[in-house]
């Protein structure tokens, strides 16, 4: 999906990070508002991200002051990597 977002030019440098590209730091700040939401697995923001491995996803995730990954988190990314379906078929029901 694309998604275009127009900012008035006034108001683009405050919101956007210095020196980051302007799509990169959208699609970063929606990945990490459904992670803080949990709205998205740890799995899924890897992949949505193109972040290669946990150990840099985790230093990711701690740079945005995300650090509430819990027991059940991680049981619901095993799951969600082990039965994807299954997993999606009940987020959908819940």
């Amino acid at each position: 999906m694309e998604i275009t977002v127009t900012l008035p030019d006034d108001l683009a440098a405050p919101l956007l990070p210095p020196g980051q590209e302007p799509a990169r730091a959208v699609l970063e700040a929606i990945a990490l508002e459904a992670i803080r939401q949990r709205r998205i697995t740890a799995y899924q923001l890897r992949t949505l991200l193109g972040i290669p491995s946990r150990c840099e996803l985790d230093r990711f995730l701690r740079e945005h002051q995300v650090e509430k990954y819990t027991a059940e988190d991680f049981e619901h990314d095993l799951a969600t990597i082990r039965h994807p379906e299954e997993v999606r078929e009940a987020e959908r029901r819940a």
